[in-house]
């Protein structure tokens, strides 16, 4: 089978399994990555957290809106754009953050179990080198 397509395979498996984990935990995938990076850095706008985690403006803007119903998170207007919202946690996100981390730290072990120390490093310097060879064919092909 052809790497890129084992690949793909195998990332959208892992990705479904780890989706229902974060929804057993009360949460979901996307969910999990807003309040990560809500978590790494408060005071995200609204464009940069789309590019942090990597999904379009109007997705995030579906997901920050049904949290935002939820009580997870709080939007402002940001006082030197007001066409600009501010994204930050509320002590109810920072809860869902809590059980969603141990959620995703669980399923980090359960990914490693049966590797070693050095079979994940090679396995972490194998993934890194895919991205880059894409990213590198893509920069190529735009210039």
């Amino acid at each position: 089978m052809p790497l890129g397509l084992r690949l793909t395979r195998s990332a959208k498996v892992l990705e479904r399994a780890f989706n229902q984990a974060m929804i057993s935990a009360g949460g979901s995938a996307p969910v999990w990555q807003i309040l990560i990076a809500c978590k790494q850095r408060g005071g995200w706008n609204q464009n940069e957290l789309a590019d942090a985690i990597g999904i379009r403006g109007a997705t995030l803007t579906h997901h920050l809106n049904a949290m935002e119903d939820q009580g997870l998170i709080t939007r402002r207007r940001d006082p030197e754009n007001r066409r600009v919202h501010i994204v930050e946690l509320t002590p109810a996100g920072e809860h869902l953050f809590g059980r969603l981390r141990q959620a995703a730290v669980s399923f980090d072990h359960r990914l490693r179990d049966g590797l070693s120390t050095d079979e994940q490093a090679a396995f972490e310097r194998v993934l890194d080198t895919l991205v880059d060879n894409v990213r590198a064919r893509s920069t190529s092909r735009g210039s």
